[in-house]
């Protein structure tokens, strides 16, 4: 695991402008849920959520890429602000291509968090690449920075604030509660 000094990793999260999600395992514990109806609930944890509302509010952009498709994923990314949701999409470095197009951001200043094989397309191009520690083997030895943090709970939140303390705006975001 990567140790939040980490100088590659602290100087790649430096350089973030849009940071992406994938959503199981990574904004959740990876777990399905499924209803006497077939329909699928997911928990999210609430400090990922404004982890991501601070990145946001320092200038970093978001955005989820998700294989799965769950109008629950459009839900949580409506009441979080993020604008770029790319669902149902098993090829994800397509759906990367057309976030870059759309955003007009380089792949260096892009990062993405994601656990499972299906994520490295997006981690072996992005400028930060991270993970967490219950993800694949493959996946964890080829990012730049594994939370402490498994994933659903509290992984993204740590992430957050690792790239926010690396752009150095980590005091600026506490600041409106310490006042």
């Amino acid at each position: 695991m990567s140790a939040p000094n980490d100088t590659v990793a602290i100087q790649r999260a430096s350089n973030v402008r849009l940071m992406i999600f994938d959503v199981d395992g990574i904004l959740t514990d990876g777990s399905l849920h499924f209803g006497p109806d077939g329909e699928v609930s997911k928990t999210f944890n609430v400090l990922d959520g404004h982890g991501i509302k601070l990145l946001q509010q320092s200038g970093v952009s978001t955005a989820i890429i998700s294989a799965r498709q769950s109008p629950i994923v459009l839900r949580r990314a409506t009441d979080l602000g993020i604008h770029h949701v790319f669902q149902g999409i098993h090829d994800k470095r397509s759906a990367f291509e057309q976030l870059l197009a759309q955003t007009n951001t380089s792949a260096d200043a892009c990062g993405f968090v994601g656990d499972d094989v299906i994520d490295l397309p997006i981690l072996l191009r992005v400028g930060f690449a991270a993970s967490v520690p219950n993800a694949h083997a493959e996946v964890r030895t080829r990012v730049h920075y594994v939370t402490q943090a498994s994933g659903g709970r509290g992984a993204a939140r740590e992430l957050c604030d690792f790239i926010l303390r690396a752009q150095g705006n980590y005091e600026a975001a506490l600041a409106p509660y310490l006042a």
